[in-house]
């Protein structure tokens, strides 16, 4: 007899992290801010802000960074960074 193969169903992705909501697009573009120029400030790369814009994590250290390149204080971080 064969063996059967079953599938997940496919509208039940698991997913493999966590996206977590941030404000930290909302906050650059309202300072008139690229990605390029808040990376560059922050000293992190460009494609580190287009990632946790879309809601992946990231190290503490880099949310310090982004903060102080936003001219902010390291006590803004909820409003900014929802974790």
């Amino acid at each position: 007899m064969p063996v059967s193969h079953s599938k997940a169903p496919v509208g039940d992705p698991q997913p493999v992290w966590v996206m977590m909501k941030n404000k930290l697009r909302e906050k650059r573009e309202s300072m008139l801010m690229s990605k390029t120029e808040l990376a560059k400030q922050a000293d992190v790369s460009p494609i580190t802000i287009s990632r946790i814009e879309k809601g992946l994590p990231c190290r503490m250290e880099t949310q310090r960074k982004i903060l102080l390149a936003l001219g902010m204080q390291l006590s803004d971080k909820p409003k900014i960074f929802k974790d």
